[in-house]
């Protein structure tokens, strides 16, 4: 298999295989979350690692966690990359993610804030793989914080 572009995130035990349909001829990644073979993009590379890390080492339970997350944003069919909910099932955080080599720029933020104007949620990531940004909505506005908080973390702030 190829080697992908390392990352700014902790490795993992990544699961790959070629493509199945011969006319696509690509490789394919198991997502944990969604339970099926997606194709690998430079974009899906950046999701997986993502979500092993805030599930490994920033305690987020997989299980409140999902995917390509459909929204209706202005009459208009949207997916958020991953969602995380409460125990609740409440929205807690959006998290975006681009390919390594797409600069994160106002207007990925732009993107992330239009979804979270639909959900509501009280923290969005966004991610390249490189570099990781993470702010919690105020209600008035966005607070960038130094890191990426855990789940425990993140629900305390919401709940307290």
């Amino acid at each position: 298999m190829p080697a992908k572009t390392q990352l700014n995130l902790p490795a993992f035990d990544v699961q790959l295989r070629r493509d199945s349909d011969s006319r696509r001829g690509g490789l394919e990644v198991y997502d944990i979350l969604r339970r099926k073979w997606v194709a690998l993009t430079p974009e899906e590379w950046v999701r997986q690692h993502f979500v092993h890390f805030l599930i490994t080492h920033r305690d987020f339970p997989a299980s409140f966690m999902a995917n390509e997350v459909a929204l209706k944003l202005n009459d208009t069919a949207r997916r958020a990359d991953t969602m995380v909910y409460t125990r609740d099932l409440r929205p807690l955080c959006v998290v975006e993610y681009k390919a390594p080599e797409i600069v994160l720029t106002q207007k990925v933020f732009d993107q992330i804030a239009r979804y979270n104007s639909v959900v509501e949620a009280p923290f969005l990531i966004v991610s390249n793989g490189m570099h990781h940004y993470c702010c919690r909505y105020t209600g008035t506005g966005y607070t960038f914080l130094r890191d990426i908080p855990s789940y425990i973390e993140m629900t305390g702030a919401v709940s307290g």
